[in-house]
């Protein structure tokens, strides 16, 4: 993944829910590119901040063995609009994991205020033509610095770590603990 839309998770349960927060800013290129003269965070880029959150959920829960991308948005629903300042949480939810993909479901709030509402379909890519677009190394690199390792757990309330397949791959061992970055 080349853009993070997401800053850090500050929650997360492996197979259940994931919670992270975007903090919209005046230093991002884009906001001054949606309209001009009008510093706005696009709606599409609330979606892929929601993907993001719900894509990276479905991936460790599966421990990066499927290859996740974005199927479809069967809905998504905006309230108001992000504008520099605003700090968003998105909360996206697991309906179901199933072989050939997943749904999740993904909310953006303002503080209080429901910013949106949305439905992500992920399917599950076994084409290994896809491997380079899926280095393992990113996908640790990202959670550790998203902060996922910090503050999740699996599903039996154990802290979350890093599947050892993925740490086999890169040939590394599991640094979290030590602070140090893939």
């Amino acid at each position: 993944m080349r853009w993070y839309w997401i800053d850090r998770f500050i929650e997360f349960e492996s197979g259940r829910y994931a919670k992270a927060v975007k903090n919209v800013s005046l230093a991002e290129e884009h906001v001054h590119d949606h309209f001009t003269n009008y510093p706005t965070h696009p709606n599409s880029l609330v979606l892929e901040g929601l993907a993001q959150t719900g894509g990276l959920l479905v991936c460790e829960h599966g421990h990066f063995v499927e290859k996740v991308i974005l199927a479809k948005v069967p809905k998504a629903k905006f309230y108001s609009e992000a504008v520099p300042g605003d700090t968003l949480t998105y909360t996206t939810t697991v309906e179901y994991i199933k072989q050939e993909g997943a749904m999740v479901s993904g909310t953006s709030y303002k503080g209080d205020e429901l910013h949106a509402e949305v439905e992500i379909v992920f399917a599950h890519l076994n084409d290994p033509r896809m491997d380079a677009l899926f280095d393992p190394e990113t996908f640790l690199r990202m959670m550790r610095l998203l902060r996922a390792f910090d503050v999740g757990h699996a599903a039996d309330g154990s802290p979350l770590k890093p599947p050892q397949r993925l740490l086999d791959l890169v040939g590394g061992e599991d640094s979290s603990a030590e602070g140090t970055e893939l």
